[in-house]
């Protein structure tokens, strides 16, 4: 007999395993966790606009009676019944959506109402949950309107043990006015919250006009209206197109606002003056999603680090309304190039990126334009509404029928009590005398003495004309398309009082407004022009002294170090760093260290290759040419302006060969019109400037044909004035060789010995 155990009815448990591919049975799980998040976590109903833990932390708060008339209760108690009913998942995740829902600054129309820390536009979390209190909005009623009278499915919790509305019937336009973001399995959403009187008037013009025109939509739904308020900077169009296929994205910006300046212009520039001149900026608002604490970090670590010297300090200074001072370097910065440069440098400007994508009434997600939208929740709410007419039918059948039973026991009242009196089974004999229905005759019984009044016959007789008269037109609205339409156009009107655009909550706070031609921003105009002395000693240190000292003055270095470059540049130059390795670096000349010590290593700040080293320091000067030249004899002129890198790692201008290597890096003055080139065999070479090509990039023209060894070192000069090269000694004299027509041959000759005293080391000096 087999040592596995079996079950209860005698089979053996491993007669369950399946035989199956391991690919495809993780495909198939993966497959059911990612319908589950896409249906059951991320994406929001486009019918009520909510994820299913919304909808449950609403409907937990509804069964607890937390409406707005109502006293708060601890959010711990919410939460409980959420995880314990409703929503099986961590406490933390349920609180933080609860949490969200109370944020004023998060949700444009809270959901929720909060008492005590629920966090705030800093970015500071809320207290827990033991501390915290909540209730219902008046906005939630609104959402959960009509959960009574039959509008919506219940399906059963998780447990089987309660039961929960599919989807909210309410009239309120959550998706839209709400907002939602999430992240499934391979997909997305995120929409920005808008102002509801505009999301009515658009649906009412679809109501109206089925094939309403996107355009004429957009000039009634103008975009988001965020709950922090700021500028949505993009044009009309923009906004347009995105809409129209569910997705795009809007630039979005802080306010600058100064509410107690004196000029109108000053208050929409954001501009405090404080006399003398002097002024300052104010931020009113900043973008959604963005805490305030961050923002100002940003800012201050700008300032620190030279990136904004326009900017002297930043402050905080907000109390229920956000006020953030910025303070300028001097009164004669531009306020708009300061906003510009604070946009590009922090986050007071923030990409909103729009994907409609929602799940339609099969729980099908779908990116829908705005036009699909409105039309899909105009027929859910039609549908919401012809149920909950069938549902005021049926309960108006019911009590008809309880109606007519008492109306006939008043007409036949003496009779009737002579029954319950005298008869053995009263009910059936009413029923079979007065043709009564098995509910009519036990109402009839269960009638209070008290109730045997003549005026009760008269309310009886008016409530039955006023049930028929309901009952009619009831059945008329469902029967009539049009009449639902109708219908539904007065509740949306209504809804449009409750939020109009001159009420606290429903005006619009966001401005939609085409930004202005950007004022031309760099971030070299935010360095501040001063002379220095650039110092690069033979190890790669690098050091920039303030001011233009003499530079054949004596400098410290390192043991075993000295100097290799000293030149004076301004700290708005750009230096041009050139390795041996053919390879060209760009370097900030404010970005060096100061010279009170040996400065920092330059490969700190460059990724230049270890075994390569740098044969020249140039100042860069807008269409400045280079002589460059390698030891293989061969070279090119190019500009200056092709030769800066953007990246750390340089760009290579050079191309070189197996040992061959960057010897010359030049500059040519406008006036040179010859080069002079000499080799390691001491042969000199001299032609025109014009045979030297111009090149971004490459190994260049032969400049110098050699049999042994390469080149050593050339120049250019102008013919008219000589050659002239530097004399040995501490002197430091110039030579100057005035005939060189001998020397004078086409580009690539070999060339002659140089004229008599030119330096023993083949080079220009």
């Amino acid at each position: 007999m087999s040592t596995t155990e079996l079950d209860d009815s005698g089979a053996d448990p491993f007669d369950a395993i399946v035989d199956a591919p391991f690919d495809s049975a993780l495909s198939e799980r993966y497959l059911v966790y990612a319908l589950s998040t896409i249906t059951a976590r991320s994406l929001p109903d486009l019918r009520d606009g909510l994820k299913p833990v919304h909808r449950r932390l609403l409907w937990a708060m509804r069964q607890l009676k937390l409406d707005p008339n109502s006293a708060f209760k601890k959010s711990a108690r919410v939460v409980g019944d959420v995880i314990g009913k409703y929503h099986p998942h961590g406490d933390a995740s349920v609180y933080d959506a609860m949490v969200r829902l109370a944020q004023d600054f998060a949700l444009r129309y809270p959901l929720v109402e909060g008492q005590g820390n629920f966090g705030n536009i800093d970015g500071d979390n809320a207290a827990a949950y033991r501390y915290t209190e909540a209730r219902l909005t008046r906005t939630a009623l609104r959402l959960m309107e009509g959960l009574d009278e039959g509008t919506v499915e219940f399906v059963p919790t998780y447990n089987g043990e309660e039961e929960e509305p599919e989807i909210f019937p309410g009239l309120f336009p959550n998706l839209l006015a709400n907002g939602a973001s999430g992240i499934a399995v391979g997909m997305a959403t995120n929409i920005p919250s808008h102002n509801v009187a505009e999301i009515v008037d658009a649906t009412l013009e679809v109501i109206d006009n089925p094939h309403v025109e996107h355009a004429r939509l957009m000039e009634l739904f103008k975009g988001p209206d965020f709950a922090t308020g700021g500028v949505v900077a993009e044009s009309a169009e923009t906004i347009a197109a995105a809409y129209e296929t569910g997705r795009g994205s809007f630039r979005v910006r802080g306010r600058f606002h100064a509410a107690e300046a004196d000029k109108a212009e000053d208050r929409e520039a954001g501009i405090e003056r404080l006399g003398g001149g002097q002024w300052q900026l104010v931020i009113s608002e900043i973008p959604y999603q963005v805490q305030k604490g961050k923002l100002i970090e940003q800012i201050a670590q700008a300032i620190a680090d030279k990136k904004l010297p326009i900017l002297e300090d930043v402050r905080d200074e907000s109390d229920e309304k956000i006020r953030i001072v910025l303070v300028p370097r001097s009164r004669n910065v531009d306020p708009e190039l300061l906003k510009e440069s604070i946009y590009k440098l922090t986050d007071l400007e923030t990409r909103f990126g729009l994907n409609l994508n929602v799940l339609d009434h099969t729980r099908t997600p779908m990116v829908m334009g705005l036009k699909e939208l409105l039309d899909n929740w105009i027929v859910s709410q039609i549908d919401i509404l012809q149920r909950r007419s069938q549902h005021r039918l049926d309960q108006i059948a019911r009590r008809l029928e309880l109606v007519e039973g008492y109306i006939i026991a008043f007409l036949n009242l003496d009779r009737v009590i002579e029954i319950i009196r005298y008869e053995d089974d009263p009910k059936a004999v009413m029923m079979a005398e007065f043709k009564l229905t098995d509910r009519q005759a036990e109402a009839i019984l269960n009638m209070r003495l008290r109730s045997l009044r003549k005026l009760e016959e008269m309310q009886l007789r008016q409530e039955r004309d006023e049930l028929l008269k309901e009952q009619d037109e009831l059945e008329k609205l469902l029967s009539s398309p049009a009449r639902q339409r109708t219908r539904l156009k007065r509740d949306l009107n209504a809804l449009r009082k409750e939020y109009a655009e001159d009420t606290p909550l429903g005006a619009r706070r966001t401005t939609i407004a085409e930004a202005a031609p950007a004022v031309e921003f760099s971030m070299d105009a935010m360095i501040e022009k001063a002379p220095i002395t650039v110092i690069l000693s033979q190890r790669g240190w690098v050091r920039g002294a303030t001011g233009h000292l003499p530079l054949d003055q004596e400098w410290k270095f390192k043991e075993g170090d000295g100097p290799a470059f000293v030149l004076h540049a301004q700290t708005t130059d750009k230096l041009l760093l050139a390795a041996d390795n053919g390879r060209f670096y760009t370097l900030g000349a404010d970005k060096l260290p100061g010279a009170r010590g040996f400065g920092e290593p330059v490969r700190n700040t460059l990724d230049i290759e270890a075994e390569a080293n740098i044969v020249a320091v140039i100042v860069h000067k807008p269409g400045q040419r280079l002589l460059l030249a390698a030891t293989t004899g061969k070279g090119f002129a190019a500009t200056t302006d092709e030769l800066l890198a953007e990246t750390r790692k340089g760009r290579q201008v050079v191309n070189l060969k197996d040992k061959a290597k960057l010897v010359v890096v030049r500059p040519i003055e406008a006036t040179h019109d010859h080069v002079a080139v000499v080799g390691d065999n001491r042969k000199l070479v001299v032609f025109n400037l014009e045979e030297l090509p111009d090149l971004a990039r490459g190994q260049g023209v032969t400049l110098q044909r050699y049999r042994d060894g390469g080149l050593s070192d050339a120049t250019t000069f102008k013919l008219d004035e000589g050659l002239s090269w530097t004399m040995g000694g501490k002197e430091g004299r110039t030579r100057t060789e005035g005939d060189m027509w001998q020397w004078k041959v086409a580009r690539g000759g070999a060339g002659r010995m140089p004229p008599q005293g030119f330096p023993r080391d083949n080079r220009f000096g």
